[in-house]
């Protein structure tokens, strides 16, 4: 890691999506460029969602993605859609750094809620949502049919 950080946020652009897609990586998502540009490209135009990056000297070294949703069930809420900071830069607290941003944009659009859904697996992303104020409310399965 970087001793010397300089870490700013700020809205995420066009030209951010191949760092985006290395970054999604390290949390196992694989991706390739042109579809993390296309999947950025509509997510930027949709006034719905937000997406910050943090930088370290002009390196992106996280980004946090977060969206407004309806459900007929309950309230509308914000999902944070995805989070990750580079594995050399953890527990610097630039996710929490991250997380305020959302929380901020959340704020300034009058929208009360915050969620964010986590693998199972992840314990440490558990703990970190939980120390930052986070309550879990329950644990579900999700499932998906691919259509052709």
């Amino acid at each position: 890691m970087n001793l010397k950080m300089e870490v700013s946020i700020r809205h995420a652009r066009i030209e951010d999506a191949e760092p985006i897609s290395l970054l999604s990586d390290q949390l196992g998502y694989k991706s390739n460029n042109n579809r993390t540009l296309n999947r950025l490209v509509e997510i930027l135009k949709n006034k719905d969602n937000c997406v910050f990056v943090a930088v370290d000297n002009d390196k992106i070294i996280g980004w946090i993605h977060g969206f407004y949703t309806l459900r007929v069930e309950s309230d509308p809420f914000v999902e944070i859609g995805g989070l990750v900071v580079d594995k050399n830069y953890r527990k610097n607290g630039i996710g929490k750094l991250l997380v305020e941003y959302i929380i901020n944009w959340c704020t300034s659009k009058k929208y009360r809620l915050i969620r964010v859904r986590c693998n199972t697996i992840r314990i440490e992303s558990h703990k970190f949502y939980k120390n930052i104020g986070f309550i879990e409310k329950k644990q579900q399965k999700i499932f998906d049919k691919q259509l052709e």
